[in-house]
C-alpha cells in the first residue's frame, strides 16, 4: 500500500540535507532564543551585585531539573510518537502524546508543591551560600510556580518538533523568549523587583509559550491529537515513554546534578567564582544550543525514517548531521575563545575576580567544544533509533561518569583551576566514548536494507 500523505512523503522522499536543515533552522532559532533570555537573566541580575548573579547560577541546576523532566517525556513521547506516524499508526501515536502530557502535568505539579514548601532547604542544597540564599528564594520561588507550565511547554515543543512541525514550536518557544528579554528589564529595574523581578518575567513568558504551544494543537496545526479518550490506562505506555526518554533525563537530570556541584565547588572559592562559572555556563550554553538544535532538527528526519525502515536515509542523516555540527561548533568556538574577557566582562565588568576566573573557565571550555558534535549527532541518532542503553550511557558521560570525579576531585588538589578545567577534561573523554558509538552505528545501519512497510 502506498502512503500518499504529503508529510510521510516528504519525511521519507525529500533530499535529507536540506530536510535537517529546514527542520533544524526553526529549532536552532528556538534553542538560541531560549540561551538568550536565559543570558539575559543573568545578565540583568548581575547588575544587581555578584551575590544576585550566583543566585542566578543556583535556580539554574533547579530549572536544569524542570528541563530534564521535560525533556524526559516530550523526547520519549515525541519518538515514540515519531515513529508511529512513519508506520502509519496514528492512534498509537495519538495515545503516547496524551499520556505524555497527563503524565507531565502530575509530576511537575509534585514537585512545584513539594519545591514550594521546601524552598529554604532546596537553595542551600543546590549551593547557596549565606549571601547569595536570599536572592535565591526570590528567584526560585516564581520558577517553582511556574513548574507545571514550563515542563508542560518542554512535551509540547518536543512532540510537535519530532512529527516535523518544527516551525509551530519554535514560534511558542521563541516568543516567549523575546518576551522575556523584554519583560526582564521592566521588572527588575523599573518595578525595582530585583531578582524577583527576573523571576517573574520568566514565568509569564513560559506561560505565553505554553498557551502558543498548546493552541497549535487545538487549532489541528499538528498531525497528533491531545484528548483525554487518548490517555493510556496501561503502566507498559508511560514506562516505554520514561525507557525511550531515559537519555534525556540521564543528559538533562545529570545537568542539574552537575551544576549542583559545580556551584558547591565553587562556592569554596567566593561568590565571585559561582557568578563566574555561572556567566561562563550561560555562554557555553548559548553555543552549544546551536548544535543542540541542529540535533533536534536531525532527530525526527531520523526517527521518522527509522520507523519508515528507511535505513539509508538514516545513516545519512547522521552523517550530515556529524559533520556540519562540527563545522558550526568549531566556528563558534573560535569565535569565543577570542573574545571570552569582553563576554564575560559585559555580564559584571566591576569585579575582576568573575572576569578572571570566567574567561579562564571559558576559553578552557571553547577548547574542547569542537569536540561535541560527534557527541551530540551520535548520542541523538543512538536515541531516535532505539538504542536506549547505548544512548543512555552517552547521556551519563559528559556531566556525570566523567566530569562528577573531576569536579569533586579537581578543586581540592589545583585549587579554582579544578573548577575551571572540570567540564573539557569530560568533554574530551566523552568524544572518545561517542567515536565508538558512532562508527558502530554506522556500520550497523550500512548493513541493514531499506523496506517500505506502507
Amino acid at each position: 500500500m502506498v502512503n500518499n500523505d504529503k508529510h510521510y512523503i516528504r519525511m521519507t522522499q525529500a533530499p535529507v540535507e536540506p530536510l535537517i536543515m529546514r527542520l533544524a533552522v526553526p529549532t536552532v532559532i528556538s534553542m538560541l532564543v531560549s540561551s538568550i533570555y536565559n543570558m539575559a537573566d543573568t545578565f540583568f541580575v548581575s547588575q544587581l551585585g555578584t551575590s544576585a548573579s550566583a543566585a542566578v547560577g543556583i535556580v539554574f541546576s533547579l530549572m536544569a531539573i524542570m528541563q530534564a523532566i521535560g525533556f524526559t517525556i516530550g523526547m520519549g513521547s515525541g519518538i515514540l510518537s515519531s515513529r508511529r506516524l512513519g508506520a502509519g499508526k496514528r492512534d498509537e501515536a495519538n495515545q503516547i502524546a496524551s499520556s505524555a502530557v497527563f503524565l507531565v502535568i502530575i509530576i511537575s505539579s509534585l514537585i512545584a508543591i513539594l519545591g514550594l514548601i521546601f524552598c529554604k532547604e532546596l537553595m542551600v542544597f543546590l549551593g547557596s551560600t549565606p549571601t547569595i540564599l536570599p536572592y535565591a528564594l526570590d528567584y526560585g520561588s516564581f520558577i517553582l510556580i511556574a513548574c507545571p507550565v514550563i515542563c508542560t511547554s518542554f512535551v509540547l515543543n518536543n512532540l510537535l518538533r519530532n512529527e516535523g512541525k518544527a516551525f509551530y514550536a519554535m514560534l511558542g518557544i521563541t516568543t516567549g523568549g523575546i518576551l522575556n528579554i523584554f519583560l526582564d528589564p521592566i521588572f527588575i529595574f523599573y518595578f525595582k523587583l530585583g531578582t524577583r523581578g527576573a523571576a517573574m518575567a520568566t514565568a509569564l513568558s513560559q506561560l505565553i509559550s505554553f498557551i502558543i504551544l498548546l493552541t497549535m494543537f487545538i487549532k489541528k496545526k499538528s498531525n497528533l491529537t491531545l484528548s483525554v479518550k487518548y490517555i493510556s490506562k496501561s503502566a507498559k505506555t508511560y514506562l516505554n515513554i520514561l525507557k525511550t526518554g531515559l537519555p534525556s533525563l540521564s543528559r538533562q537530570g545529570l545537568a542539574s546534578i552537575a551544576t549542583m556541584t559545580l556551584n558547591i565547588q565553587a562556592a569554596a572559592f567566593g561568590d565571585a567564582a559561582v557568578a563566574a562559572m555561572s556567566i561562563s555556563g550561560r555562554i557555553t550554553f548559548f553555543l552549544f544550543s546551536a548544535l543542540l538544535g541542529l540535533g533536534q532538527g536531525f532527530q525526527p528526519v531520523a526517527g521518522f525514517n527509522y520507523g519508515a525502515k528507511k535505513y539509508s536515509r538514516v545513516k545519512r542523516a547522521t552523517l550530515f548531521t556529524a559533520f556540519f555540527g562540527t563545522v558550526v561548533i568549531s566556528t563558534l568556538a573560535i569565535i569565543c575563545f577570542i573574545f571570552a574577557r569582553p563576554l564575560v566582562s559585559s555580564f559584571r565588568k566591576e569585579d575582576l575576580d568573575v572576569i578572571i576566573i570566567g574567561t579562564k573557565a571559558l576559553r578552557f571550555q571553547c577548547l574542547t567544544l569542537i569536540l561535541c558534535g560527534i557527541n551530540v549527532a551520535t548520542n541523538m541518532s543512538l536515541q531516535a533509533t532505539g538504542h536506549i542503553a547505548q544512548a543512555t550511557y552517552l547521556a551519563l558521560c559528559r556531566q556525570g561518569i566523567y566530569f562528577l570525579p573531576f569536579i569533586l576531585i579537581l578543586p581540592s588538589k589545583i585549587g579554582v583551576l579544578g573548577v575551571e578545567i572540570a567540564q573539557p577534561l569530560s568533554d574530551i573523554l566523552t568524544f572518545i566514548s561517542s567515536l565508538i558509538f558512532f562508527i558502530r552505528l554506522i556500520k550497523e545501519l550500512g548493513g541493514k536494507k531499506d523496506e517500505d512497510v506502507l
